[in-house]
């Protein structure tokens, strides 16, 4: 028989923030048991019995397809019926979690059921964040590890929820967040690895590039931030969980356990901090569609307000200069990396807000009033492929399907960014800088690239910037398009 927690029988609540506590207190009790046996077991202790504990869950139930009149996207049920999922890590979670507890309770005014599922954590999910354990083990007691504890289940983190793909067995509730605890607790665990900082400090405005001069200048603008006193910013935390605060801030504890890695991981995240979490996350996805796919499908559990890739491309129009800047208002996707999630057939549509921010603050930056903004900036059509020799293809078949698609630009990043912020409900925009034009003779070369980056990164750089102030200043609320939302939707943000 498996030792398992004391068992804390569900309950009922009116209160949003009653709910959430009770989250955190099973959690707590659950994630803690785990702990404190592996503890034991890697001080040398062998359990007589497998140990085991579960993550909480929470429940609606709906008799009626009733409910409160919303502008919002997101924050109800779809039809009577029993609705649930499993919730992990209530401190990262908490305030998503008590808005999304308190929209069901104004959307359908039923209670929340909270109470522990039958759904195992994974030992490896109960570490906490300077964990290192399996490092001190023997081989013969990572083994017997695998027999006494429960491993991450593969089966239980698919996306067919988020996909559209996800049916429901006889009796099964349906689902209210497009993620399970588990497909959560892995992708908190990816983050770590790929971009070298914990998700505790990842914001909810996020960027993205494929170059490492934008994140150089982001870190220059960073690290200036943190000298002003008066800045919205409150910290600035690099690879390593490296932390700098604002100047006048005391240092918080944790801070002093992050130090600078050897070498940079994969995909190196930077954070500028803000009190409640609207700061500006940085990545550096390098070159191609993979890495776009892979980061983007973590981040995705953090549940961002909007995500946008800024970066260079190719300019496919002879109208066009080397630094003109290319708004996507539709994308080519031909980086084959998502076929089988997100069909070829389904239309990545472009978001008014996102788009309205992103050309106003072109306008805003470069100082360029609407009416001459065509000089510098043009809105059209991005393709994405995975082949970075395009050009070297026999036939121009490439050339002739960019031109039949009316592309203005190519990339290897910004259709598969784009078509994962629709895929996972996240809005999403892009604004390249054309940094080449092959089709008509313009290549990069090293004296010109190294001219054009210091000319253009800045100022790009401080565009994606601006946009998100926009944002910002315009109310979270209104970014989250139903455009976005599928016929029977998630009630979960």
């Amino acid at each position: 028989m498996a030792l398992i927690p004391e068992f804390i029988p569900p309950s009922r609540h009116a209160d949003p923030d009653e709910a959430l506590r009770q989250v955190q207190r099973i959690y707590q009790q659950q994630i803690g048991h785990l702990r404190e046996a592996m503890q034991r077991f890697v001080a040398g202790d062998t359990p007589n019995a497998p140990v085991r504990a579960f993550y909480p869950y929470v429940r609606v139930h709906t008799s009626t397809v009733a409910r409160t009149d919303t502008k919002l996207a997101y924050g109800f049920v779809e039809g009577p019926g029993r609705y649930e999922t499993t919730l992990t890590r209530p401190d990262l979670f908490a305030d998503y979690y008590a808005e999304q507890f308190r929209l069901l309770r104004v959307s359908h005014g039923v209670d929340l059921e909270v109470g522990t599922s039958t759904h195992p954590i994974p030992i490896h999910f109960s570490f906490a964040e300077h964990d290192h354990i399996e490092g001190t083990l023997t081989p013969e007691r990572r083994m017997l590890m695998r027999d006494l504890f429960d491993l991450p289940d593969l089966s239980a983190m698919d996306d067919g929820i988020a996909n559209g793909t996800w049916e429901p067995r006889a009796d099964e509730p349906l689902p209210l967040s497009l993620f399970t605890a588990p497909r959560v607790d892995y992708s908190l665990h990816r983050l770590r690895h790929y971009t070298g900082t914990a998700p505790e400090w990842f914001q909810n405005f996020v960027l993205f590039t494929n170059y490492q001069f934008y994140i150089d200048e982001f870190v220059r603008l960073g690290h200036a931030e943190m000298a002003r006193e008066d800045s919205p910013y409150v910290a600035f935390v690099e690879p390593g969980n490296v932390v700098t605060r604002r100047r006048g801030l005391p240092a918080e504890a944790g801070d002093a356990l992050g130090s600078p890695p050897p070498r940079l991981p994969q995909m190196p995240a930077y954070h500028l901090m803000r009190a409640d979490r609207t700061g500006i996350t940085m990545v550096n996805i390098g070159v191609g569609p993979a890495n776009a796919k892979t980061i983007t499908d973590h981040i995705a559990v953090l549940r961002p307000h909007a995500w946008m890739m800024l970066g260079h491309c190719a300019g496919l129009r002879n109208s066009q200069q080397l630094g003109d800047y290319v708004l996507a208002h539709a994308y080519v996707r031909e980086d084959h990396v998502l076929d089988e999630d997100l069909p070829l057939w389904v239309p990545i549509p472009a978001l008014a807000e996102i788009q309205l921010a992103l050309q106003q603050a072109v306008a805003d930056v470069t100082q360029i009033g609407a009416a001459d903004l065509k000089r510098v900036m043009r809105t059209g059509t991005v393709a994405s492929t995975d082949n970075r020799n395009w050009e070297l293809l026999p036939d121009n078949k490439p050339q002739r399907r960019f031109s039949q698609s009316r592309a203005v630009a190519l990339d290897m990043e910004s259709a598969t960014i784009a078509a994962n912020g629709f895929r996972f409900r996240v809005p999403y925009g892009t604004l390249l800088c054309v940094s080449d034009k092959p089709l008509h003779g313009e290549i990069k070369l090293p004296g010109m690239a190294n001219h054009f980056y210091r000319e253009r990164v800045d100022q790009h750089l401080r565009i994606g910037m601006r946009a998100i102030d926009i944002l910002r200043e315009g109310g979270v609320h209104r970014l989250h398009s139903r455009k976005l939302r599928s016929f029977a939707e998630v009630a979960f943000q």
